[in-house]
């Protein structure tokens, strides 16, 4: 049989309307094995968190604003009374 004539997807056995890459064809060959190392290599990126799954640096410590007011604050005080 010409393997040209065969089709990238063919229906599923396991329900009406799904469809799958049909390996007889060698398009729908290539998209399983691109699929294959795809999932392989974000599967590996997550174990590792590295690339997209790298979590993000750690901020500078919170540490609080410099001490720039006197005590009592101008409002409080005497206005020249």
């Amino acid at each position: 049989m010409n393997r040209d004539d065969e089709p990238v997807f063919k229906r599923s056995k396991w329900g009406t309307n799904r469809y799958e890459y049909n390996p007889r064809n060698p398009i729908g060959l290539a998209l399983i094995v691109i699929t294959l190392v795809f999932g392989a290599t974000m599967l590996i990126l997550m174990a590792n968190r590295a690339g997209p799954f790298k979590p993000a640096p750690d901020p500078k410590p919170w540490s609080p604003p410099a001490y720039d007011y006197s005590w009592p604050p101008p409002s409080s005080s005497p206005q020249g009374r």
